[in-house]
């Protein structure tokens, strides 16, 4: 096998039609393009979203919300969470790094601890943002809290 042998495989590629070439290519006349109408026209283009008349999709339907652009996304975790994996690692030491090498979050997520489930021992526990509950549970047992 060499470059210059190379070709494609039978039936992968069609030759393209080439209009507007004379009544003798069996495409003369209007070139494939019909009798009158915009569309027969040269430089005829239509707008995006254009539906020939008919009222357009983005405008039958309705819009409806409001999104917060200074909205802050907090990925939350919860208590109970934290606990088992405090005794898995078997560290009383829970940070951003430990919960992104345990795969609880990504790189990107701001997290924010919560307050469902119970905290058995004294933890150290850093993140961007507590819960009241959460802030309760933890000092409750003696542990400490401290914000990004």
């Amino acid at each position: 096998m060499k470059i210059h042998t190379l070709k494609p495989s039978e039936g992968s590629t069609k030759n393209n039609k080439r209009v507007g070439r004379g009544q003798g290519s069996g495409r003369g006349g209007t070139s494939t393009r019909g009798h009158k109408g915009a569309q027969s026209r040269s430089g005829y283009s239509q707008k995006m979203g254009f539906e020939g008349g008919q009222m357009p999709l983005q405008r039958r339907v309705p819009k409806f919300g409001f999104k917060n652009k200074f909205r802050i996304a907090y990925k939350g975790i919860n208590l109970d969470t934290i606990q088992e994996l405090s005794d898995k690692i078997k560290s009383d030491q829970i940070d951003i790094q430990v919960l992104i090498e345990n795969g609880v979050i990504k790189k990107s997520d701001l997290v924010k601890i919560l307050g469902r489930g119970e905290v058995t021992k004294k933890l150290n526990i850093t993140a961007h943002a507590f819960s009241a509950n959460a802030v309760v549970a933890i000092e409750k047992t003696g542990g400490s809290i401290s914000k990004l």
